[in-house]
């Protein structure tokens, strides 16, 4: 699998944040069509920010596959139609310990992104799938303060 982090990973821009940077270990993934990796330690400037240091207050990513690559279904012998194209699900889930409580115990809170990619057009259309993935993480990285501040503040 491709999917792999190189360390360090350096963090979106957000305000109260200088130059994160996040120093990252192998971890074990729940499934064996993953990775998973543990924030080991932080750099720059995350006043209040904690590694993965317990349990209770994980801060981990998981990057995955369908445990089975589906393909394309045969064409429908009557009709000569296509049936329903199944969808291969790619997907990155954040994981962070958080306070929500003072004096209270951590909650883990949670990120996700699901890539669904229509089978077949891995191989017949490989450009505007890499595109739409250029879109989103460019678009994710360019509203990476906005989307903190909403996250904290509740306005949009």
């Amino acid at each position: 699998m491709s999917f792999t982090l190189t360390s360090p990973v350096t963090g979106g821009a957000q305000t109260g944040f200088t130059s994160p940077t996040y120093t990252l270990v192998a971890d074990t993934a729940p499934t064996n069509a993953g990775k998973q990796y543990a924030v080991s330690s932080l750099g720059g400037t995350q006043t209040g920010v904690d590694s993965s240091s317990t349990p209770s207050r994980p801060f981990t990513i998981t990057l995955s596959r369908p445990p089975v690559l589906r393909g394309v279904p045969a064409v429908n012998q009557v009709t000569g139609l296509l049936g329903i194209v199944p969808r291969n699900a790619y997907k990155i889930l954040v994981r962070k310990g958080v306070t929500s409580v003072t004096n209270q115990a951590s909650q883990t809170a949670q990120a996700y992104v699901t890539i669904e990619v229509p089978a077949g057009s891995d191989s017949t259309d490989p450009a505007n799938v890499r595109a739409m993935i250029s879109l989103l993480i460019g678009s994710l990285n360019s509203i990476s303060a906005s989307i903190g501040d909403t996250s904290v503040t509740g306005v949009i």
